[in-house]
């Protein structure tokens, strides 16, 4: 499977027509059409629905069009850093994270980099665990920022010395927020906004000492800044970590940790036996510089 073949399919399934892509392509369209045939016959599948007005993809082609734009991601992530300059450092850092005040401290390990290198950039990926590991697994990000309880056991880590703490947000003029911490009890009867993620929580699940099915769930998200917005409607109390929503001033909303306490660690991850282009490599340098002790000396 050619690369140059891959650009061209993802040209089609971008523009919705084998004429329009051709001619953002620069070529013509019947070499284009044969390269698309040719596609569909190496793999065996139709990735094409040819209607009269607009192309649209099969559940195939679908597939077909998420890897390959994984897979041309990769190759320019490759290009540059093998192209970059052994004595002029740059090129970009690719990190993946859940919402947590912990990439803070990646900030500012950035912000201390930039003053020496200051032509390293970042990518930051925003996704829950399952997203995030699957770009660190393809190669499309360099480290990931994820929060525990999380399987890290076939990856390298460092454990960061943060944790976040789980609570409830919501209203200030809601009757609970007069509480200073929020037990199970206080929500069982209460519309809740959860993540997605820790709807499968076991841990959760516990504190709440009831399946997740039996709480009343009406709003299911993935952005807690979203999430906020229909907290502040009324539609329910959101169930997240602290310091992702600004409560403070002139908000409406407020932050109420969970009783007894509940804490996440985080970890930063990266493949095991990962070769680092050298922006990522001094970026793991000063990460380790800031979160682990020292060595003592001999």
């Amino acid at each position: 499977m050619d690369i140059r073949v891959l650009e061209y399919f993802l040209a089609v399934a971008r523009e919705g027509s084998i004429s329009k892509a051709a001619e953002s392509l620069c070529m013509t369209q019947p070499p284009l059409s044969r390269q698309l045939k040719d596609l569909e016959r190496e793999l065996g599948k139709q990735l094409l629905i040819r209607g009269s007005k607009k192309i649209t993809l099969t559940e195939e082609g679908i597939l077909l069009r998420k890897r390959a734009e994984e897979l041309i991601e990769l190759m320019e992530k490759t290009k540059n850093e093998i192209s970059l300059s052994d004595e002029h450092i740059n090129g970009t850092v690719c990190i993946g994270s859940g919402e947590t005040d912990a990439i803070s401290l990646l900030a500012r390990a950035a912000r201390d980099l930039q003053q020496k290198w200051p032509d390293i950039s970042y990518s930051i990926y925003s996704g829950d665990a399952a997203h995030v590991t699957e770009k660190l697994d393809n190669g499309l990000i360099d480290f990931g920022l994820l929060i525990e309880p999380v399987d890290i056991s076939k990856y390298d880590y460092i454990r960061l010395p943060v944790k976040d703490t789980w609570g409830v947000l919501m209203r200030k003029d809601c009757p609970l927020a007069a509480k200073e911490y929020v037990t199970a009890e206080d929500l069982w009867d209460l519309p809740l906004i959860v993540s997605h993620q820790i709807r499968g929580s076991s841990e959760l699940s516990a504190w709440f000492k009831k399946d997740f099915s039996r709480l009343k769930i009406t709003t299911a998200y993935e952005l807690i800044y979203n999430a906020s917005h229909f907290v502040k409607a009324g539609v329910g109390y959101a169930i997240t970590l602290d310091r992702l929503i600004n409560t403070s001033g002139d908000s409406q909303l407020c932050f109420r940790p969970l009783y007894p306490t509940m804490e996440a660690g985080l970890c930063l991850v990266w493949k095991k036996h990962q070769v680092f282009s050298r922006p990522a490599g001094l970026f793991l340098e000063k990460v380790r510089e800031m979160v682990l002790p020292p060595h003592l000396p001999s």
